[in-house]
């Protein structure tokens, strides 16, 4: 019988993107953060970030594209990644793995990001 840590293992890598951005969310509104998600990006510009998170009191954004496990970023997804870094804000890719290790939680805590 498999231990509960590997169910929840099991579990946390195999969220669906849409599943894994509603636990970040929720996860970033707990701590303070304002979130900004395009809610149907069928019209929007191709590839622009999953996640903007402002945290106020902190002065920080944080943007963030947002993969399953086996997701893969698009061409213009790398592009508007790479042109916030540019511009020195905080940019990246989570994927569930990072609710495992902490690092999503440390990140929006205010840690060093991820």
């Amino acid at each position: 019988m498999p231990a509960a840590s590997d169910h929840r293992t099991t579990t946390v890598l195999g969220l669906s993107e849409k599943d894994f951005q509603e636990r970040v969310v929720q996860t970033a509104k707990l701590l303070g953060w304002m979130t900004y998600h395009t809610y149907d990006s069928r019209r929007s510009e191709p590839g622009f970030p999953d996640l903007v998170m402002i945290h106020r009191v902190r002065e920080t954004i944080l943007v963030r594209e947002l993969k399953s496990m086996k997701g893969k970023t698009t061409l213009p997804q790398q592009q508007w990644l790479a042109a916030f870094a540019l511009l020195g804000i905080d940019s990246g890719v989570w994927r569930p793995d990072g609710i495992l290790d902490g690092s999503i939680v440390e990140t929006l805590k205010g840690a060093p990001h991820a």
